[in-house]
This record gives C-alpha cells, sequence and structure tokens, in this order.
C-alpha cells in the first residue's frame, strides 16, 4: 500500500510542478504579448512621425526649387504636372 501512495504523491508533486511551471509561462506569455503591443504601437507612432518628416522634407524641396534653386527643377516640374493631372481628374468626375 505504501508504494502505491510513494507513486501517488509523486504523481501529486509533479503535477504541482508543471502546474506551476504552466503559471509561469502564463504570466510570461502575458507580459510578452504586452510587450509585443506596445512595441507595435511605437513602431506605429514612429512611422507616423516619419511620414510628417517625409512630407515636410517633400514641401521644403518644392519651396527651395521655386525659390529658383535649380537642384530638383525637374522634380518639382514633374511634381507640379501630377498635381495638375489629380486636380483636372477630380474635376473630370465632378462634370459627370
Amino acid at each position: 500500500m505504501s508504494n502505491i501512495e510513494d507513486i501517488v504523491d509523486s504523481l501529486e508533486n509533479k503535477i504541482s510542478k508543471i502546474l506551476h511551471k504552466l503559471e509561469i509561462l502564463r504570466q510570461t506569455n502575458l507580459k510578452l504579448t504586452d510587450e509585443l503591443a506596445a512595441s507595435k504601437q511605437k513602431l506605429q507612432e514612429q512611422e507616423l512621425h516619419i511620414a510628417a518628416w517625409e512630407e515636410k522634407y517633400e514641401a521644403l524641396k518644392i519651396a527651395n526649387t521655386m525659390l529658383g534653386s535649380d537642384n530638383n527643377k525637374r522634380e518639382t516640374k514633374l511634381k507640379i504636372n501630377a498635381l495638375i493631372r489629380d486636380i483636372d481628374h477630380c474635376i473630370a468626375q465632378l462634370s459627370d
């Protein structure tokens, strides 16, 4: 009988250890999930920040070329033509 009790005690100990490890892993998983969400949020904010700076940079390049700089003159003309095409497209849609 004592042999069976020892086996049961051993199984209870092993189950207890496994449950404890499971709880630790769940907590670790929850922590990592939170860190991942925070990292994704931070990355998204940084991407928005970068996009805003890129827009400002493009606006400054256009302003610089309009002030008479020879650099990026072709690029500015292409941008203006693209804007004119977009405006023409919008006018055409409004006319329909």
